[in-house]
């Protein structure tokens, strides 16, 4: 299944990707959350350790299972709909060093498709900031950058880097560059 009217914000941590969601969820968009953050927090209430840096394996399918349900939830089929990041990510970086894929996320990837052009956010430092359950390093959401534009690629989409501008001015791109 491919939903064109699905778009992707991907990149770095502390880009500015959730940012932009909520002016876009201001402006009237469908806006979907990050499944990590959910995850993270869920995780951290129930002292569970499925985290980037704990239980890569159950990290990934517990953003797995919510990516597929919040892309089988959504039933707007026409107006613009924004996730911030989306299941082909899980690909690779959310896999331990060395571990391939697993059939379900592979499978996921085939089923879930968003519009072919994704939104990449590049690594910002003059924004990027620390919070409750962004710890990781600037040079960490450097890397994570990379492996979006990789992994993306790889599963057959474009990428569109959004400029580091004011979220009125990407707000604006965005809209723009919207393709049915």
């Amino acid at each position: 299944m491919q939903r064109d009217n699905f778009h992707i914000f991907t990149g770095g941590p502390g880009a500015g990707k959730t940012t932009l969601l909520e002016a876009m969820r201001a402006q009237g968009y469908a806006c979907v959350e990050e499944a990590a953050r959910r995850v993270l927090r869920q995780q951290a209430e129930t002292g569970g350790n499925a985290t980037h840096d704990g239980d890569r394996s159950k990290y990934r399918d517990l953003m797995l299972e919510l990516g597929v349900r919040d892309y089988h939830a959504v039933t707007e089929t026409v107006a613009p709909v924004f996730f911030d990041r989306g299941i082909p990510e899980l690909s690779g970086y959310g896999n331990a060093p060395g571990e391939p894929d697993p059939p379900a996320l592979t499978a996921a990837i085939a089923e879930c498709r968003y519009n072919p052009c994704v939104f990449l956010f590049p690594a910002w430092q003059d924004i990027y900031v620390h919070d409750d359950l962004r710890k990781h390093t600037f040079e960490h959401a450097v890397m994570v950058t990379q492996l979006s534009r990789e992994v993306y690629g790889s599963h057959g989409y474009t990428i569109i880097e959004v400029p580091r501008a004011s979220v009125e001015e990407r707000v604006r791109f965005v809209l723009h560059h919207l393709t049915p």
